[in-house]
């Protein structure tokens, strides 16, 4: 069979979901009022931080208007399906915590909602050419080659270290100094490539893991200071129900039914609109007002802008208002990363597939990051008897990997995969999604950079900047980021 072939640019060309020709509908009512149009709030950009910062605003009685550049809402939440073949272009899955299931809950989706499958939990490490499991209990770490008796010896000392002066210092530092090189090495360079695709000799241990950091400088130990959360969260009444805690969730029809949702939910306020297909050309202050400029003589006024857009993105509409506002937004890297997936025949592939995926370590020296088994996560993403994989290229180490065409893309997947996963045949349907500016990168100096963005700021009342290159790049951060900016603008408006 020949492989079906795909590309992002196609599907942002042919959505699949009805909601577009709502909000095509709505950007042409708004092109013909122009700049007459007066609103409480208006939010630039249709991503996962847009969506609810203007869903919050909308909720409490503001005018709301938010514009997206493409044709359909969502940002990076895009999901594709080509008959029975199944895939998401940006991230794969959400966490389930406590302030995602009250979305969940007060949208009407869980019910919905898709817990990911229990084999899931089991993560495996590409080591030393092997694709090996971490250990599932903490007894088993010594018989593991992930951790080994070294691993586990660096781990029993950590207790003992000194902590480490105020000073910032790279993620791989941290790691080193708390965990040894071996853990950097194998465990945490494999992670920080999953999740940000990121150098750790350049991330900052502070902004990029906040959370290990705050270990260290309250209880002296990574250790002692998770052993006493944990016994903290135990002591504390369950803030999930039993069933959803822990879980990674989906929906059938993909993540793009969650931001299809918060689209409706926005648009059934009595005073909310979503303007589609609407570029915005510029942004500038006139009196107590922003005025966004989307086409000649065509735009909103707003009380409060937010803009919910790429940190490039911010800078090139802010650049003319503030250079001091737009630099610190210049100066955030953003790698490019190709998700690449293919699909098999299950004859033709000869590891169990039973994990959420497969991480790949720098010195392991491929070019491909990892794998997720995105057939294992959840059913109905690949037809019977076949499987589908997620791999992904490019990244800050490795920008040029993500450069070749979707053949030679493909092609360097399976070299890479081929060995640790024994495949065999060819595969049967692929597609290349391209993010020529992908995930941004939390590196030395960027909590300095956000410090002074938000200074710069304080000269421009009405002014909001989120998205996931600040406060945290999950999807889960930036829809509750999202939910507390808009509230604050709510209850600011509410009560002047």
């Amino acid at each position: 069979m020949h492989p079906t072939r795909l590309t992002e640019w196609h599907v942002l060309a042919h959505p699949v979901t009805g909601d577009v020709m709502q909000c095509e509908a709505q950007s042409e009512a708004s092109d013909r009022q122009g700049t007459r149009e007066t609103r409480d709030v208006v939010v630039v950009g249709g991503g996962a931080s847009g969506l609810t910062a203007a869903r919050a605003a909308a909720r409490r009685g503001l005018s709301v208007t938010l514009l997206e550049r493409t044709m359909q809402v969502g940002g990076n939440l895009r999901t594709h399906r080509d008959g029975d073949w199944q895939i998401e272009l940006g991230p794969n899955t959400l966490m389930m915590k406590p302030p995602l299931h009250t979305l969940l809950d007060e949208l009407g989706l869980l019910d919905e909602a898709q817990p990911a499958n229990p084999d899931a939990r089991r993560r495996y490490i590409v080591y030393r050419g092997a694709s090996v499991a971490l250990p599932s209990h903490w007894l088993k770490a010594p018989i593991n080659s992930l951790i080994g008796p070294r691993g586990l010896g660096a781990l029993l000392c950590e207790p003992f270290r000194r902590r480490a002066p105020q000073a910032e210092e790279s993620l791989a530092d941290f790691v080193t100094r708390r965990l040894g090189r071996r853990t950097l090495d194998h465990l945490v360079d494999p992670f920080v490539s999953g999740v940000y695709a990121g150098d750790p000799e350049r991330l900052s241990a502070q902004a990029a893991m906040p959370r290990l950091v705050a270990l260290e400088r309250e209880f002296g130990s990574l250790v002692r200071g998770g052993l006493v959360r944990l016994r903290q969260a135990r002591r504390a009444p369950p803030a999930l129900p039993r069933e959803w805690r822990g879980q990674l969730v989906s929906f059938p029809s993909g993540l793009q039914r969650l931001a299809a949702r918060l689209a409706e939910d926005i648009t059934a306020q009595s005073d909310a609109s979503i303007h589609c297909e609407c570029e915005v050309n510029g942004v500038y202050r006139e009196g107590e007002y922003w005025r966004v400029e989307t086409a000649p003589g065509q735009g909103f006024r707003a009380r409060e802008l937010v803009l919910a857009v790429p940190a490039p993105t911010a800078a090139v509409l802010l650049a003319p208002l503030d250079p001091q506002v737009a630099a610190p937004l210049e100066a955030i890297a953003y790698p490019p990363v190709n998700a690449v997936s293919v699909g098999f025949r299950r004859a033709d592939i000869a590891h169990p597939l039973d994990g959420f995926g497969m991480l790949i370590p720098g010195v392991e020296h491929r070019q491909t990051l990892g794998a997720l088994f995105s057939s294992t996560l959840f059913p109905g993403r690949a037809p019977s008897d076949h499987v589908l994989l997620t791999a992904f290229l490019g990244g800050r180490r490795q920008p040029e990997a993500a450069a070749s065409d979707d053949d030679a893309q493909v092609a360097q997947v399976v070299a890479d995969l081929s060995d640790l996963l024994g495949i065999s045949g060819e595969p049967v349907w692929q597609s290349v999604s391209r993010w020529l500016q992908a995930i941004p990168q939390y590196e030395l100096g960027h909590l300095e950079r956000i410090a002074a963005l938000e200074t710069a700021l304080e000269r421009h009342p009405g002014l909001s900047l989120i998205g996931n290159w600040r406060d945290g790049i999950a999807v889960g951060d930036c829809l509750e980021n999202g939910r507390r900016l808009g509230e604050r603008i709510a209850e600011a408006l509410n009560e002047g």
